[in-house]
């Protein structure tokens, strides 16, 4: 017995074994190349090959689909399940909301998806609401789990295609607002460091390039705009932290351990790209704890 599956447009020059693994069964890289081999998947009534890049119309043959088993760990995986309630919620969060993508005001406190120390999470909540219907989130970018902010939610595989090679070349721009320990040296206009980061065990040096200018600033604490060039992983944290005014907030690059018991008080403010000629240009107010502790302390 076999299936057939109609490429749409949405995975237009897509890989076969990616498309596969995403919209059929994850399993491992190893195992399609076996069902490739023995015939089991074939496009358009002929062999292929796991790389082939499917096109819009092409038919997909997949033979004995119910004797594939999908990877051990992909079976163990259960989606958060989010209350009526706590869908609704997220209505107050929604900035932008069109046909191709939905823009949103994340609160901080909660991952963008889910993770090994993390369960609760924006796509799981945000998929099984009226935005998206008759689609999918797909992420085509981050922001850590305590930063707050604009976040852009893809609704089809062509705008996640494109919103990840805008962010590649760099032509989407974001601005920060952040609040930082002690006064900012009037001098620094931007922050270009060597980041050190790990990958199975092995050591990696990234360029990571931020500008920065100083909006308010005392002996005890300034209000920065950070405009970040590159996209390294805790980019801002970690380059505020070495010029020795870390994050307010922060419990992991504050490294003179003053504890506060308040949200990280870094802020996704501002975010602009350019599509098909058309400017977007989006804003998000910070929360009410990053507001009281400006007007406390300015």
């Amino acid at each position: 017995m076999f299936q057939n599956y109609k490429i749409k447009d949405d995975f237009d020059n897509t890989r076969l074994d990616k498309w596969f693994k995403n919209q059929i069964i994850n399993i491992p890289q190893a195992l399609f190349e076996k069902l490739i081999r023995k015939n089991q998947i074939k496009v358009n009534g002929k062999k292929t090959k796991s790389s082939y890049r499917i096109k819009k119309g092409d038919l997909i043959e997949i033979y004995n689909i119910k004797n594939i088993k999908p990877r051990t760990e992909e079976q163990k995986k259960i989606l958060y399940k989010s209350s009526k309630k706590e869908r609704k919620v997220y209505d107050d969060f929604i900035i932008e909301d069109n046909e191709n993508f939905l823009v949103l005001n994340k609160p901080n406190g909660i991952p963008v998806q889910s993770g090994t120390k993390s369960f609760k999470n924006i796509i799981d909540i945000i998929k099984d609401t009226k935005y998206f219907n008759n689609s999918k989130p797909y992420i085509v970018h981050r922001i850590d789990k305590e930063t707050s902010g604009l976040l852009i939610i893809a609704k089809n595989r062509k705008y996640a295609q494109l919103f990840t090679t805008l962010f590649r070349i760099r032509k989407i721009h974001k601005t920060y607002l952040s609040i930082v320990n002690g006064r900012v040296n009037s001098q620094i206009k931007k922050l270009e460091n060597e980041l050190i980061i790990y990958e199975n065990k092995r050591k990696i040096s990234q360029n990571a390039i931020t500008k920065l200018k100083i909006i308010k600033t005392n002996d005890n604490y300034s209000l920065l705009e950070l405009n970040p060039i590159t996209g390294r992983k805790h980019q801002l944290r970690k380059q505020l932290s070495i010029i020795d005014n870390p994050i307010i907030g922060d419990d992991k690059y504050n490294f003179k351990k003053t504890f506060y018991r308040l949200p990280l008080m870094l802020h996704a403010y501002k975010i602009k790209f350019m599509i098909n000629g058309i400017k977007y240009n989006f804003k998000a107010k910070y929360n009410e704890k990053f507001e009281k502790f400006i007007k406390k302390n300015f």
